[in-house]
């Protein structure tokens, strides 16, 4: 797995810091996705279906039925990051949770997404009060995870919903805790199982103190 060089040069950017390292995933750990993305889809005259945990052969246009293919879902995506402050709020408890962490912990918010929306998602985490620093990748998150780490061999919890966003990471770090949180809990039904060393949490209430202890704090 490489490193994405535009989140290299964002992790460049941040001040030095030795704390325990929480790095979070942001749609669907964070910020609220796919419950607000079908309205945003509804607004454009789209509909999903979720027979699958993929968007992509599951969005189809309302009138005509037609199921849109990749190049139409990705254009879709980037309209809904480019408006994401009309759709998407915080994740149920998350703000108490990382409030309750965040003095302890140095908190990073890792996007996989492109690096031109990192912007409009700054301004907008900032209106929520969300000001930890926030890093883009259009890449494997491993590296990124590995690189914030730096040499000092501090414990890191890394938050995903995304299996394979878990897997990469374990890869490039290998004693990283591993913590599975989805807003949405009935989407796991469509996911393969996560691997045995992944924990798996039903929401931010039940994820803070483990993710405490995780981190020693």
């Amino acid at each position: 797995m490489s490193d994405d060089p535009e989140t290299a040069r964002q992790i460049e950017d941040l001040a030095a810091d030795d704390r325990p390292l929480l790095v979070l995933d942001v749609d669907d750990v964070v910020l609220e996705f796919i419950r607000p993305f079908p309205d945003f889809l509804k607004s454009r005259g789209y509909g999903l279906t979720l027979a699958s945990f993929r968007l992509t052969g599951n969005i189809a246009e309302t009138a005509s039925g037609r199921l849109i293919e990749q190049p139409e879902v990705t254009a879709l995506l980037g309209d809904f990051f480019d408006a994401q402050a009309d759709w998407q709020s915080i994740t149920d408890g998350a703000t108490e949770a990382l409030a309750g962490l965040g003095g302890r912990a140095e908190i990073i918010l890792l996007t996989a997404m492109p690096h031109r929306h990192r912007a409009v998602r700054r301004a907008h985490l900032d209106a929520l009060g969300l000001g930890y620093p926030l890093l883009t990748t259009e890449m494997a998150k491993g590296p990124a995870v590995a690189r914030l780490r730096g040499k000092s061999g501090r414990p890191v919890v890394f938050v995903d919903d995304q299996p394979h966003n878990l897997a990469s990471v374990r890869e490039a770090v290998a004693d990283a805790d591993l913590f599975h949180l989805m807003a949405d809990n009935s989407l796991r039904a469509f996911l393969p199982p996560v691997a045995n060393d992944v924990i798996v949490v039903q929401d931010w209430r039940e994820a803070a103190p483990k993710i405490a202890g995780a981190l020693g704090l």
